[in-house]
């Protein structure tokens, strides 16, 4: 008998804890998946705590059987993409369901309902909530545990949404780092070149004035990033937000700034790999967890680190200076990190047609070794 498959809004306090706790059902034989914690999961669905609601519609979806949850799925529109490229493009994210197709085919169908009535033609993703959030669907890759805000996924999930008539759009690719202890020729070429030139400053970022210097950041990656594929800038309040997360993970010295004649030119952020401190918490922090977390963050360096922002300012884009600046940034923050022992970093994400970026990255030693699609179709 055909069990009937159900899709509704997510509403009240049950509905969005069993949003939350279907990864865990889903994944509870897979190694290699990372349990978010549930505060921040939280507020990151919190249209009082998250900026991104600021310019954005969204709407979270559950998929039931007999009353059983299978699946979710979240449509948004965000207003500040939509005035940038007016190509009638509306998101899915948060896609975590069974291995039915008919459950895919129902959630899909709800996110480009809901996205059909605003007015736009087109599905794409997943971005959860945006490009400069958790996005793209891991395809290769799926030995590893995800490093901290990149996803994790089921193998299933590709061929399901290939079957609802999802193409490829874009790959994003994840660079793993080991550091065998020397400084990598091409990051100390960089480097050296940089401390020689009285015109270059290389620098850690000042805590003290940490909005000033966030500003300074957001400053080089809206300009760095703006004609990269799906690009989206920063606004004032994700900036803010950013700086609330950076004051209780990182020192000073996890993020390098370079200056050519005093200017800003380049940058580099690192975090350490929370993911690494978390997993076995089970998503939540009591209630012993909170006293793990707080002893890495305070007690230990991390085993791993990523590298989530970089970027040189566009006037600088092929020209050696600018490779200079970049390499310079990332040979900064490496030293600091293979100073207190920490040996690996992921890179990530990178444009799979970003040549100039990879190129960089694989000439110091990276290697790809997990890849995220983007996916997208007509609206029915």
């Amino acid at each position: 008998m055909t069990e009937t498959i159900s899709v509704e809004p997510v509403r009240g306090k049950q509905g969005l804890r069993d949003f939350l706790d279907l990864p865990f059902a889903l994944y509870r034989k897979d190694p290699h998946w990372v349990a978010p914690l549930y505060l921040e999961r939280l507020e990151h669905l919190d249209p009082g705590k998250n900026p991104y609601y600021r310019h954005a519609e969204v709407e979270l979806f559950l998929a039931r059987k007999n009353g059983r949850t299978v699946g979710r799925i979240s449509a948004q529109h965000c207003r500040l993409r939509s005035a940038r490229y007016q190509d009638g493009v509306g998101q899915f994210g948060f896609l975590e369901a069974e291995d039915d197709p008919q459950v895919f085919a129902a959630l899909f169908a709800a996110a480009s309902g809901w996205l059909r009535q605003r007015g736009l033609g087109r599905i794409q993703g997943p971005f959860s909530f945006s490009i400069n959030d958790e996005m793209g669907l891991l395809v290769q890759g799926f030995d590893t545990p995800p490093s901290m805000m990149m996803g994790h996924a089921l193998p299933y999930y590709a061929p399901r949404l290939e079957e609802q008539g999802f193409a490829r759009v874009k790959d994003v690719i994840a660079y793993d780092f080991t550091d065998t202890g020397g400084m990598p020729r091409a990051l100390k070429s960089a480097h050296d070149k940089a401390l020689a030139d009285r015109d270059v400053t290389l620098r850690p970022l000042d805590k003290k004035k940490l909005m000033q210097e966030l500003e300074i950041i957001v400053a080089i990656a809206n300009d760095a990033w703006s004609e990269n594929w799906g690009f989206v800038p920063w606004t004032q309040e994700e900036m803010t937000a950013l700086g609330n997360n950076l004051k209780m993970l990182v020192t000073g010295d996890y993020i390098a700034i370079a200056e050519y004649r005093g200017e800003p030119a380049a940058m580099a952020v690192s975090l350490p790999n929370i993911n690494e401190w978390i997993a076995g918490l089970g998503g939540r922090l009591l209630p012993f967890g909170w006293a793990k977390l707080a002893w890495h963050l305070l007690a230990r360096p991390p085993n791993s680190v990523r590298m989530p922002l970089m970027g040189v300012r566009r006037k600088y884009h092929g020209t050696p200076l600018g490779a200079v600046l970049g390499m310079a940034a990332i040979a900064r923050v490496r030293n600091y990190h293979a100073g207190r022992g920490t040996r690996r970093a992921e890179l990530s994400w990178i444009l799979e047609d970003n040549l100039p970026m990879r190129r960089m990255i694989e000439g110091f030693g990276g290697r790809p070794y997990k890849t995220y699609r983007i996916f997208e179709r007509a609206i029915p």
